[in-house]
């Protein structure tokens, strides 16, 4: 596999806040390659300010990168029928 040649998904930068409510969670997922041109995917989150969790995951195309990105989104997407508060997009820097 030619890793020079591909493309990995854009950073992807959420925050649900409720001030009222003392909510201020943020969630972030990046992708970057690693040694032997796998993509890994990895996923941020926690309260705003902490240093919070993270999980790494490895995958050998971009379809399957995609999917696991897909499926990451769906789940925050349901955000506000668990905690009351959607997600929203914020700007990312590169």
């Amino acid at each position: 596999m030619n890793g020079a040649n591909l493309s990995l998904p854009e950073p992807i930068e959420l925050v649900a806040l409720d001030p009222a409510r003392n909510i201020r969670r943020r969630y972030s997922i990046t992708a970057s390659l690693d040694l032997f041109g796998m993509i890994v995917v990895e996923t941020r989150w926690g309260r705003i300010g902490s240093h919070g969790q993270a999980q790494r995951h490895a995958f050998i195309d971009r379809a399957a990168a995609d999917r696991h990105i897909a499926a990451t989104l769906r789940r925050r997407g349901t955000a506000e029928t668990r905690i009351g508060v959607p997600y929203k997009p914020v700007p990312t820097e590169i």
